[in-house]
């Protein structure tokens, strides 16, 4: 531990979580200034009346103060704000998509079966997607080339303005048909092409790619420019496939009409096949393929090429339009088109769930020596339902979509495969209403049967809260319902997977048997309309809300916050990765600070921000020379660093990677904990247990092993401390005179009003933090029997 001098400095830069916060909430302060940063990215300090920068709170040190800065890094303007709300919201399917290939297993190092695996599973993962977008053209097709084109504007047709002679043109009908597919793929190409512009001063390139530290493969993706073009051309070459036939006919035309027109759609059909190919033959950034084998292809998509590619897409689409002269009055193609590419990405699942099943075998061998309660979740198979549920939403977005529009319009007929899809929604929904029956039924009946028994399914919060019976009432409850939700969160996806993929099957075999719904489906068709109906009206009242009212949003703002976390690698359509911009500003700053040698610098982060704090230190940790690196500290608070990303992406954050952390911090990170808190929880320790009244339990220690612990130490605010942890109480003790106190139980929110967040700061500063406890609210003295004692805390 460094000995502080007269001039050491602690700087404290914290870093908050998903759906953002104001600047003056981070930094405890009623007033905040920039210090830093271009708006997106901003550095906020606290500000005096005058709106100039001050200091924060002193911290204590071996019974003398230590001068603090704090500071906070915003982000949240990088994923907030109503038009990318909006956005988000309409292409979370491809976010799921892309969160997916990051969930996929480790591969073993020197194992060719393995390695083979993974080369499989990415190329699936980009196929699967690309099949996303190419079902998003298809179901644009269905709405604007059949229902609206097609069929509402028929000559005669009494929907909109058929009857008229204007929707009796030919080519307006054309054009009516083909610009919507038009318009959706220019939103595609701008939002796939948004980035962020990275304020830092010479950092240098990350070279953790190997270092084993969490977040080392966040990298950006040099095949993102190849991956959007292709998806744009696959997107327009669908679009010119659907409008002039669909995949297995062309359109009836005499002569060189007919000729021109099948030439048009083989030309599609060959850019949609030259756009999977290269999807599939992508190479991997991550590590996965060293050899990098896909060097060459990306080669082939450089610059010049993906011009050429992109503008011959574009081309065949005005080509089509340009053809499509007579527009039949019923486009069977569309019909065909989404069942054709419905099946394929059908088939596309399967196969990846099958070829993960390997995999995870095979790569259980890096976390068989692991506890249970820190092992993957679904054994390393999680990317599988994932990405089953990402098709399945994709495909129930449109149908619902096209449904809704069809009973605003009043007419038209939809694919004859849509009341196969209402049957399946219609048996998923009464599923889901079945199995979320079961579930409530099965925790109601754990929780009484506890109750009942008298079982102690808390006693860390009988330590925390000794004496204190009316805290610990709430606190134990609180304490059991945030242990069922992390214990159980990833069971959600496994179940919506599992009842969709359930409901499927009967559609699916009904379907292609050729069989027509028989009379049993009706009530489940029925039911499957309504379901649809409503996850359309969700949806658009999600985007509207998004757009309209920001602030009421916050489940929009929370996924899209969680999803924009990952780079563009198997999806280029998906919010940009603020993680790259984040990561890389943090690592800057730090760098700047610690360019003094009496300052101290503590990255602080709370939920989301945990992560992004954790992996700017792993960055540091690799950069910085041994004086600095011994400078740097890392705080934690309400982090899912041990209960969900090692769980659910086992191979980018894996539980060695944060041994591998805390080993090289040596004692300087510290993990604040709730037990009443869902999202967050304890960070360097498991296997806890209370016992003979002290809590035990084994973790990450000081000189970078991994093993059991020796019992938790009593704070002189009331914490635990065990290894890096610190278990709060909630409800907090105090009110402390001169300290903000959070009344009642906090949960989530606010750690930084907790009294041993200054004194995890020093210690993450390296400083010796064993000051006395903190003076108690002095208590009038009464005569005896002059009025009742209050209650007990």
């Amino acid at each position: 531990m460094l000995i502080p001098g007269p001039d050491t400095r602690v700087v404290e830069l914290r870093v908050h979580g998903v759906q953002g916060t104001t600047p003056q909430s981070l930094v405890d302060a009623v007033a905040a200034v920039d210090v830093a940063g271009d708006g997106l990215g901003r550095v906020v300090r606290p500000a005096d009346r005058l709106r100039r920068p001050v200091p924060g709170p002193v911290l204590q040190s071996g019974g003398r103060p230590v001068s603090r800065v704090v500071e906070g890094y915003v982000w949240g303007g990088m994923t907030s704000g109503g038009g990318a709300k909006a956005m988000w919201a309409l292409l979370f399917p491809f976010s799921l998509a892309n969160v997916a290939h990051w969930m996929l297993p480790p591969v073993p190092s020197g194992n060719l079966p393995a390695h083979l695996l993974g080369i499989g599973l990415r190329a699936l993962l980009r196929l699967a997607a690309l099949l996303l977008t190419v079902l998003l053209i298809t179901q644009v097709a269905v709405i604007s080339l059949d229902l609206v084109a097609a069929q509402c504007l028929a000559p005669g047709s009494s929907c909109l303005w058929g009857s008229s002679r204007p929707a009796g043109t030919p080519w307006v009908r054309a054009v009516v048909g083909t610009a919507p597919i038009a318009l959706v793929v220019l939103v595609l190409h701008r939002v796939s092409s948004v980035d962020w512009r990275i304020e830092r001063r010479d950092v240098p390139a990350s070279s953790a790619v190997g270092s084993g530290l969490p977040g080392a493969h966040v990298a950006t993706d040099p095949d993102t420019p190849s991956l959007r073009v292709l998806h744009l051309v696959a997107a327009l070459g669908t679009g010119v496939v659907i409008a002039l036939g669909g995949p297995f006919h062309a359109l009836a035309a005499p002569g060189p009409h007919g000729t021109a027109i099948a030439a048009c759609r083989w030309v599609g059909i060959g850019l949609v096949a030259v756009a999977a190919l290269g999807a599939m033959l992508l190479d991997d950034p991550t590590g996965g393929s060293p050899h990098r084998g896909g060097r060459w292809l990306r080669a082939a998509l450089g610059r010049g090429p993906r011009r050429v590619l992109h503008t011959t897409a574009w081309l065949a689409l005005l080509a089509a339009t340009a053809l499509l002269v007579h527009v039949p009055a019923r486009m069977a193609g569309a019909d065909l088109g989404v069942q054709v590419v419905a099946a394929l990405e059908a088939l596309v699942c399967a196969l990846i769930g099958l070829l993960l099943a390997p995999a995870a075998l095979l790569a259980r061998r890096t976390w068989r020596t692991q506890p249970r309660e820190l092992r993957p979740w679904a054994g390393g198979w999680m990317a599988a339902p994932v990405v089953a549920v990402s098709a399945l939403l994709g495909g129930g977005f449109g149908a619902g979509v096209a449904l809704t529009l069809q009973a605003l319009l009043g007419h038209g007929v939809l694919p004859h495969g849509y009341r196969y899809v209402a049957v399946l929604w219609g048996v998923a929904g009464t599923l889901a209403f079945l199995a979320g029956a079961a579930v409530a039924a099965y925790t109601g009946m754990v929780r009484w049967s506890s109750l009942r028994r008298h079982e102690e399914w808390a006693r860390e919060a009988a330590l925390l809260h000794a004496g204190r019976s009316r805290d610990l009432k709430r606190a134990a409850r609180a304490w059991w319902w945030a242990q069922w939700q992390r214990g159980h969160s990833h069971h959600v996806v496994l179940i919506m997977a599992a009842v969709l993929v359930v409901g499927a099957v009967p559609a699916a075999f009904l379907r292609f048997q050729g069989v027509d719904l028989p009379a049993w489906s009706w009530p489940f068709s029925g039911l499957g309309v309504a379901v649809l109906a409503l996850l359309a009206l969700a949806l658009l009242r999600a985007v509207w809300l998004a757009a309209r009212r920001p602030d009421t949003a916050r489940q929009v703002g929370v996924l899209a916050d969680l999803a924009a976390f990952w780079p563009r690698e198997a999806h280029p359509v998906v919010p940009p990765c603020y993680a790259l911009k984040v990561v890389p500003e943090l690592v800057s700053r730090v760098r700047e600070h610690l360019a003094d040698p009496g300052t101290r610098v503590v990255l602080a982060g709370h939920s989301q921000g945990s992560l992004l704090a954790a992996v700017a230190a792993a960055r540091l940790l690799e950069e910085l020379p041994p004086d600095q690196a011994e400078r740097l500290g890392l705080v934690t608070a309400g982090s899912q660093l041990q209960w969900a990303y090692p769980r659910a992406f086992p191979a980018i954050v894996p539980h060695d990677s944060l041994a591998s952390l805390a080993g090289r911090l040596a004692g300087r990170w510290r993990a604040l904990c709730r037990g009443t808190d869902a999202l967050g929880g304890a960070v360097t320790t498991w296997d806890r247990q209370v016992y003979d009244g002290m809590l035990l339990g084994a973790g990450f220690r000081a000189d970078g092993t991994s093993g059991a612990l020796p019992p938790a130490e009593r704070g002189p605010t009331g914490a635990l401390v065990l290894g890096g942890d610190h278990w709060l109480p909630d409800p907090q003790r105090g009110p402390f005179p001169g300290r903000r106190w959070a009344p009642g139980v906090n949960r989530h929110a606010d750690y930084t009003s907790d009294p041993e967040w200054d004194r995890a700061v020093a210690l993450a500063a390296g400083l010796d933090a064993g000051e006395a406890p903190l003076p108690v609210l002095p208590v009038a003295r009464r005569a005896p029997g002059a009025f009742p004692a209050p209650e007990q805390r």
